[in-house]
């Protein structure tokens, strides 16, 4: 007997009803279950094309898309595009994925094309600005002698929706600690912790939208998933510039700062046609990149079209953001 138990999946639909790029357009959604007795659960896709109306299970290996307290084992993906599957994935960011930004940073955009965009150290820049969401990334850097350009990263974001500012940054460590968080949090401006014990989760709702907002953590330190239930999904991992990695690039990071930075992934629902940022303006229809493509480092600018004064600013040259207009009178409250 199949006793049905309503889940919250999200999955990715195709072109017609999202992309495999991660921007879904709202046809995705799933009817969820983990019946058939064996706890493994299941997906009804309701994406358009091929996949339509099939129920995918989630494997032995990865019964679940959300382990129970064992952050450290893989979670079932469903994916109801064209590939129409499920897969068993760790739930962190995979920096040759869509929406993703890693490393020095370097991007890969909805249109499939990596780039690097180096900002500068110090630096306030819109990655994404939509009538509904702005994600801002603050760049910290190093310059060694002899070089005409900074080695950049990002330490944190701003994901500024509806009322709301969510910012999750690294902490600057002087020595890395793979069992110590360097993961900081903070919402509307008041720092938060994560909990670790049980669904290790936070959440909250939108004062003015009601949309949900949760922030669980996908190991035991230094790694977390956030959503913001119609916006977006963001896969974050704060990672130290290693040894061998600062030996084989020429960093010369000093002495006393790991640099401490953020690999992200992204998952958008419902961009505009318009959405505008460094990584955004990659989801628009029709985008053509402008890098080149098959060079060593591809380089994207547009600095100018998209610094901001700082990290909580949603103002820029090209950007759509703007928050409702009641915020200035919630604001006094």
């Amino acid at each position: 007997m199949l006793i049905s138990i309503e889940l919250s999946i999200n999955v990715m639909g195709q072109a017609q009803g999202g992309n495999n790029n991660g921007n879904d357009n709202g046809n995705n959604n799933t009817g969820d279950n983990n019946g058939n007795g064996s706890g493994r659960e299941r997906a009804l896709c309701q994406a358009r094309g091929k996949c339509n109306k099939k129920t995918l299970t989630c494997p032995e290996e990865c019964p679940t898309r959300k382990p129970k307290n064992n952050k450290k084992k893989k979670g079932c993906y469903v994916d109801c595009s064209s590939k129409c599957e499920v897969t068993c994935k760790f739930r962190r960011p995979n920096c040759n994925g869509y929406g993703s930004l890693c490393y020095d940073p370097r991007f890969v955009g909805g249109d499939g094309v990596m780039f690097y965009f180096h900002g500068a150290k110090g630096g306030n820049f819109a990655i994404v600005s939509d009538e509904n969401l702005q994600i801002n990334a603050h760049f910290i850097g190093t310059r060694p002698q002899g070089r005409t350009r900074d080695f950049t990263w990002v330490q944190a974001l701003s994901v500024m929706f509806d009322t709301h500012t969510l910012v999750i940054g690294a902490k600057r460590v002087a020595q890395w600690n793979d069992d110590i968080d360097a993961l900081t949090v903070s919402w509307d401006g008041e720092s938060i912790q994560i909990p670790t014990e049980g669904e290790a989760e936070w959440r909250a709702d939108s004062s003015l939208t009601k949309r949900q907002v949760v922030l669980e953590r996908t190991d035991d330190y230094n790694s977390v998933r956030v959503v913001v239930a119609g916006l977006l999904e963001i896969d974050i991992k704060v990672k130290p510039i290693g040894k061998k990695e600062n030996i084989v690039h020429n960093y010369q990071i000093p002495n006393g700062d790991s640099f401490a930075h953020l690999e992200t992934q992204f998952k958008f629902f419902n961009l505009s046609d318009s959405v505008e940022g460094v990584l955004g303006q990659t989801y628009r229809p029709g985008y053509v990149s402008p890098v080149k493509v098959g060079v060593p480092m591809p380089m994207m600018g547009g600095e100018d079209k998209y610094q901001t004064t700082s990290l909580y600013s949603p103002l820029c040259k090209f950007c759509r953001f703007q928050r409702p207009s009641m915020f200035e009178e919630v604001a006094k409250f």
